[in-house]
């Protein structure tokens, strides 16, 4: 068959693409970045049509491609460029890097097709020979005699066949019918959309048509089932008015329904103090310049960096380009996107995994579309499909949830910052407590740096102050997590009738259940750690794998009867504080508690709207949020972070405590910070209570100078994995006479050794951590390493690569 050939990315774990050939019934519609139907053994995948050739491979035979599911390629140019310079860099397959772009396979529908074999058609010949058959013989010869006619049936036909499926799946196993997977586009569901069709000024004097004109000019387009509703008219009076010219309509994909998001929110109207202007003129000159420039926006919390960003993107649009803005967690999307849909109207799409399926895909392609040109979401809407973008914001750029932790491990921030190159765009990196890489970057000159020293209303920072539980427990000899000067501010804060904030990065009841007598935890049966105690639901769970059991009553190991709970989580702060503040109305924020959207906007909502006293929480409700009546914010334990082995143990802790400090205080009220700790001359802890980046920045800067540890070094863990010790370790020792035996020069290759959990959902786990100054060299290292591995049938499932991990966990 002459034409052309394409390459198309699969969704396989193989650093390859495939090349097909493309009828000529298709060649118009097939394009780059176009999703693809094509066969792969006996399946039908999905794939990205990545490039487009006219000579023929090297092989005897060249699948074709069976379809394009959308009339528009479902991936922009940069997009594309993206995914290829992610494939090399993560070391990452192709076509899982370009899957991770795509929208949601919810519109598409996968089925069997069946076909006759020679065996089925020598079955077909017995069974019509047979004088007395079996009910079971009466249906496989009623399923061959339909194939023999038809050619190819799908489930669909054989539902109508009573038995038929049953039969399919007999004849299957006996090879007289071969099947293969076809994928088709589902029949997206529509619904009517209603618009005003006359200008808004010329009000009917009357009737239905007063009363469409009156809801259609205040909202805006909406469905027709909802104008019926608000305006009170029928629907043959709605058609009437159409016929009429005065109401225009057209189809849209029907998505779940929800609140709105600027629902009873007014739009912004702040007033910019003379940072936040400065900063503002300056990221606006970027953009006028069309130049790709990279901007940190340092500002201490409660600086008024989100105004920043709204009127940054209002400028982009402005402009006539298109906007894109990253948060760190799903539960921020909610109160960032409220902010900008009520400034910037309907022209606003969101984007995250926490969607479901069918609402995330029609969000996706009103994107594509061009019907949204701003687009709010968490580390994947980095991919949005947005055209002619024009700003790209980072916000709370140092989180650690912006790098993915399966394949491809790509940093959120990192394919911003690419994304924004591609497409000349301005990059601007938000956060009051930046990752040292960043702001290293800004120091060197390598990025612009914007300052903001001074909080929204020259409002002061919180009062901070360490409370020492060493020298608690010596005065009181109890290991309360409630210190004595803690109880006795919240007690103050109650009777003030303000709110109270309190901190503890640590879920469940208890931490661990230990026996006395022999001195083991109960383990995890699928990891190496210790499983957690959650009372509400009387289990210990592990949250890693969430494998769960009942508590038992008698230790696994050396069957005493004396275990007892260790340790505290949030559930057991909760409870302590309803024990002693009965009076108190007191929420939990977690991902125990709220597993929803709406379940977290219910609690933050009652909280916001003060109708809770003291509310506590892991780390979700250390940042990003402003509430007005919290002037007493609690940190439990502030050393749990830096018990870690991992060279970020530091900037965690002084991250996390600076980032729930700045919830104080942010209203008219002054606020108080009380940090429970037993390191209080930590370094880490020290400047988070001063809240001096600064300070802490050249502590940590010198550390990582000395132990050659990023920003002056590029860094990647391999790990080595499988169920079996034996495999795990035979492929370790491959890897590791690899490394001995390559000159590494400018390398410097740490382990193998056990990785700090040695054993994760059921595999065993060895790590490689490799360092070098030159980046170019480690991914070269890097890439022969995994050449070796493939050589020595090492399968690729087994290997992990991280390359910039940001937990060595």
């Amino acid at each position: 068959m002459a034409g052309r050939y394409c390459e198309v990315a699969l969704p396989v774990p193989l650093r390859s693409t495939f090349t097909y050939a493309v009828p000529e019934a298709l060649e118009e519609s097939l394009q780059c970045g176009s999703r693809v139907v094509v066969p792969f053994g006996k399946r039908a995948m999905v794939g990205v049509a990545v490039g487009l050739s006219e000579r023929r491979p090297a092989v005897e035979q060249v699948r074709e491609v069976v379809a394009v599911l959308d009339p528009l390629p479902a991936l922009v140019p940069a997009l594309l460029e993206l995914g290829r310079w992610m494939a090399g860099y993560y070391l990452a397959p192709a076509g899982e890097v370009f899957a991770a772009m795509l929208p949601p396979a919810a519109d598409i529908r996968r089925e069997r097709e069946y076909s006759l074999t020679d065996a089925g058609r020598s079955r077909l010949a017995e069974l019509q020979s047979l004088q007395n058959r079996s009910e079971s013989q009466v249906t496989e010869l009623a399923l061959l005699q339909l194939l023999e006619v038809e050619g190819r049936l799908r489930p669909v036909h054989l539902r109508k066949l009573p038995g038929g499926e049953a039969a399919a799946t007999r004849l299957v196993r006996r090879g007289c019918l071969d099947w293969q997977e076809l994928a088709r586009r589902r029949k997206a569901r529509t619904q009517k959309v209603v618009a005003w069709n006359q200008p808004a000024a010329s009000a009917p004097a009357e009737g239905p048509a007063r009363k469409a004109h009156a809801v259609l000019t205040t909202v805006g387009p909406m469905p027709l089932r909802l104008l019926l509703n608000y305006a009170g008219i029928s629907r043959a009076a709605a058609a009437r008015l159409e016929k009429q010219g005065l109401l225009k309509s057209w189809e849209e994909p029907v998505a779940p329904e929800e609140e709105p998001f600027g629902a009873g929110l007014p739009a912004p109207a702040n007033v910019l103090n003379a940072e936040q202007q400065r900063a503002l003129d300056e990221v606006c000159a970027w953009l006028e310049r069309g130049e790709f420039t990279v901007g940190l926006l340092h500002g201490i919390t409660g600086s008024g960096k989100t105004e920043i960003y709204l009127r940054a993107v209002a400028a982009c649009l402005a402009r006539g380009r298109s906007a894109l803005m990253l948060v760190p967690e799903i539960a921020l999307t909610v109160w960032i996107a409220r902010l900008f849909r009520a400034a910037l109207g309907e022209q606003v799409a969101v984007l995250h995994s926490g969607l479901p399926e069918v609402e995330r895909a029609s969000e996706w392609w009103r994107v594509r579309r061009g019907n949204a040109r701003v687009v709010v979401g968490t580390r994947s809407a980095v991919f949005a499909p947005l055209e002619n973008v024009g700003l790209v914001i980072v916000d709370e750029e140092q989180e650690a949830a912006y790098k993915q932790e399966e394949t491809p491990r790509y940093h959120g921030r990192d394919a911003a910052i690419l994304r924004a190159r591609l497409e000349r765009a301005v990059a601007l990196l938000g956060s009051a407590t930046p990752s040292l890489e960043t702001f290293y970057n800004a120091r060197t000159g390598k990025y612009r740096l914007l300052q903001l020293e001074c909080r929204v209303g020259n409002r002061p920072l919180a009062e901070t102050q360490a409370i020492d539980l060493r020298e608690e427990f010596q005065r009181t000899q109890r290991a309360d997590p409630l210190s004595e000067k803690l109880r006795a501010e919240m007690a103050a804060r109650l009777k003030e009738g303000t709110q109270t904030l309190l901190l503890l990065n640590r879920r469940g009841y208890s931490r661990f259940l230990l026996c006395r007598s022999c001195g083991a935890a109960v383990q995890c049966r699928n990891c190496s750690i210790a499983l957690t105690y959650h009372k509400r639901r009387d289990r210990l769970v592990c949250h890693y794998c969430s494998y769960s059991q009942a508590v038992p009553k008698t230790c696994p190991k050396c069957q005493s009867q004396y275990i007892y709970f260790v340790g505290e989580g949030t559930e057991q702060i909760e409870e302590r504080i309803r024990r002693e503040f009965p009076s108190a109305r007191v929420a939990r924020l977690d991902r125990d508690t709220v597993r929803t959207k709406r379940e977290y906007q219910k609690v933050l909502g009652a909280f916001a709207a003060g109708k809770l006293d003291v509310l506590v929480g892991t780390q979700m409700v250390a940042k990003g949020h402003d509430f007005q009546r919290v002037t007493l914010v609690g940190v439990i334990s502030a050393d749990l972070a830096l018990a870690l082995p991992d060279f970020r143990a530091a900037e965690r802790t002084f991250q996390l405590l600076t980032q729930v400090a700045g919830r104080a205080g942010r209203g008219p009220l002054p606020g108080r910070v009380l940090v429970q700790t037993f390191y209080p001359e930590h370094y880490a802890i020290q400047c988070a209570c001063r809240q001096d980046y600064e300070e802490f920045f050249e502590k940590e800067l010198h550390f990582r100078r000395m132990m050659h540890y990023p920003p002056f070094t590029a860094l990647a863990n391999l790990v080595v994995r499988d169920s079996k010790l034996s495999n795990a370790i035979r492929w370790t020792r491959a890897l590791e006479r690899f490394f001995t035996t390559r000159a590494m020069a400018g390398i410097k290759v740490l382990g193998p050794a056990s990785a700090p959990l040695a054993r994760l959902k059921r595999e065993y786990r060895f790590q490689f951590l490799l360092k070098s100054p030159r980046r170019k060299l480690l991914a070269e290292h890097l890439a022969a390493s995994l050449d070796y591995c493939a050589k020595e049938k090492i399968p690729a499932h087994a290997l992990l690569v991280d390359v910039d991990p940001v937990s060595l966990m």
